[in-house]
């Protein structure tokens, strides 16, 4: 069974979620963008939600297919989010940002009163930092902020290589005009101290580890879609 299918998979369990007239907000990536397809299904079958969405991607994706959209301005406040993720730890800790948009991202899970995470089972670990954590970062002195990460990392006893993410012929900009610093520590066992030590760091805007937001996570595999919560860790 491939990936595809595992993401879909997951993303038709969230939409078991989903209730008429819901103020939903949509995450970004791959996996996000099947539940934005099914979820256009059922809006023209009659279903009435609005979404506030994480990216400029994903609101292309939603108008593209009739998804009706509203802002985060208009809607303070959210009944649920559906996002993916890249990683997910023990607790629903989560490493998100490999698609670019964890700031909005965070901000649109932190006014949600539930946030679902779909993901196939390879995104499960036990231990976060296999894939690299997305730092966004403001341009202004980057090399400067770089060199405070590295420097928070190490009093963590964290190492690893830093990349600024690329896009063609120069850095990849978030939607908020800012960098990401890719952060490769292959292992991050106290992820509640490392976000803080990188919020200290004044050139950070948001970093992607994902503490305390996620309450459910749907997850596909190929004995198929087991659903995950933050207190059991796991329940069918």
């Amino acid at each position: 069974m491939d990936a595809t299918t595992l993401k879909i998979k997951a993303a038709r369990a969230a939409l078991d979620h989903v209730e008429n007239g819901m103020k939903l907000g949509i995450g970004t990536g791959s996996t996000a963008e099947e539940f934005v397809r099914l979820l256009a299904e059922r809006v023209a079958e009659g279903l009435s939600v609005v979404g506030v969405p994480t990216s400029e991607r994903t609101a292309r994706l939603c108008r593209e297919l009739s998804v009706p959209l509203s802002t985060l301005d208009e809607l303070p406040e959210l009944d649920l989010t559906v996002d993916g993720a890249d990683e997910i730890g023990p607790g629903l800790v989560l490493v998100k940002g490999g698609g670019g948009a964890l700031l909005r991202e965070k901000i649109v899970a932190a006014a949600s009163r539930r946030m679902i995470v779909i993901a196939d089972e390879t995104k499960l670990v036990g231990e976060l930092g296999r894939f690299p954590l997305p730092v966004e970062v403001n341009p202004f002195g980057l090399g400067a902020t770089r060199l405070a990460i590295e420097r928070a990392a190490g009093r963590l006893g964290l190492s690893g290589t830093l990349k600024t993410r690329m896009a063609g012929d120069g850095p990849f900009v978030t939607d908020g005009g800012h960098f990401i610093v890719d952060a490769s520590f292959g292992r991050i066992p106290e992820p509640r101290a490392l976000a803080d030590a990188l919020k200290e760091i004044p050139g950070v805007v948001e970093h992607g580890l994902f503490i305390g937001l996620a309450d459910l996570a749907i997850v596909a595999g190929t004995d198929g879609v087991r659903t995950l919560d933050a207190a059991t860790h796991d329940r069918t």
